[in-house]
């Protein structure tokens, strides 16, 4: 696929000089670091010190991965945003973001991201272990040059290989506590590796029009519906599956596979629904693939939750 180059960008949503109070740029500034998109990542996280532990982890060591690796991910959201200024502004699920407002400037985001990064990958090397650190690190690189700035413009495979940053958190918190890696985590790992691109590909579908706007080739703007489903589905299977390796490779209780088994039915259900509405003759809005979106939402924290309650049992 060539390279898209167009960068022009709309009008601001609001004026440059408009009269800011001190709270509005700290919350500007806080925005930037998408603290939803920080909530997920938290989710996976936590769960994994627990089974590291094999029980109740280490209360400092298990705030202090919290706390840094909330910098870390504010830092690689902050930088994308910086990458994607030009482009958040023509996306209507995006150009409210801070810099497509004009409320903060390139260059303080700039630097703003820069500091988040250094911060969390020093305060990870000091307070848990140079492991920790250097995956924070890794992420953030990862997460910027790779998928923001080579990736995500150029090819339908972005949010694949893109979204590895979003998985690194499971190997972050794994690290914090053990200082080293093995299979169970590298078994989540790819969980949230093929969660990620049904989960976005069904919102990208929703906001189809706003990604052809802006040229960036998400899957559902250059591939068919039917495509996308069927692409959805075996992403899906793939993380079902790879949620199941689990149980023999963290010899886990039968507690962990029974809801991994039970939400991973419910899952494919929802998905597998989205083509039965497509083969009804559904396009569009009548596909509902919010749906599936949000439920992915609830698929992956009950099953982190299900990862992180299973070594109490134990």
């Amino acid at each position: 696929m060539t390279v898209l180059t167009n960068r022009q960008t709309t009008a601001p949503a609001t004026s440059a000089d408009e009269p800011r109070t001190f709270g509005m740029v700290v919350k500007a500034y806080i925005a930037l670091t998408k603290p939803r998109i920080i909530e997920l990542l938290l989710i996976t996280t936590l769960p994994v010190m627990f089974l590291a532990a094999g029980g109740l982890p280490p209360l400092w060591t298990s705030v202090s991965v919290m706390v840094f690796g909330t910098l870390s991910a504010g830092s690689a959201n902050a930088l994308n945003c910086y990458v994607d200024r030009d482009i958040d502004q023509k996306m209507r699920r995006t150009r409210r973001r801070p810099l497509a407002r004009h409320q903060v400037s390139p260059r303080g985001a700039l630097i703003f991201g820069v500091v988040l990064g250094i911060l969390s990958a020093t305060g990870l090397w000091l307070t848990t272990n140079l492991l920790a650190a250097l995956l924070s690190t890794a992420a953030i690189l990862f997460y910027v040059l790779v998928y923001s700035m080579l990736l995500k413009r150029r090819t339908p495979q972005n949010i694949v290989w893109g979204g590895i940053a979003g998985c690194m958190p499971v190997l972050i918190g794994w690290a914090g506590i053990t200082d080293r890696l093995d299979w169970a985590p590298l078994v989540l790992f790819g969980v949230v590796f093929f969660w990620t691109p049904p989960h976005t590909w069904t919102l990208a579908m929703r906001y189809k029009e706003d990604y052809a706007a802006a040229e960036v080739p998400m899957l559902p703007v250059v591939a068919t519906e039917r495509r996308v489903i069927m692409e959805s589905i075996a992403y899906t299977w793939a993380t079902v599956l790879c949620s199941l390796l689990l149980w023999p490779v963290a010899h886990t209780t039968l507690f962990y596979p029974a809801v991994a088994g039970v939400l991973g039915v419910l899952c494919l259900w929802e998905v597998h629904r989205l083509l039965a509405r497509l083969n009804a003759g559904k396009t569009g809005v009548a596909l509902r693939p919010m749906r599936f979106f949000h439920w992915s939402n609830a698929y992956l924290a009950l099953l982190f939750l299900a990862v992180a309650i299973d070594p109490l049992l134990a």
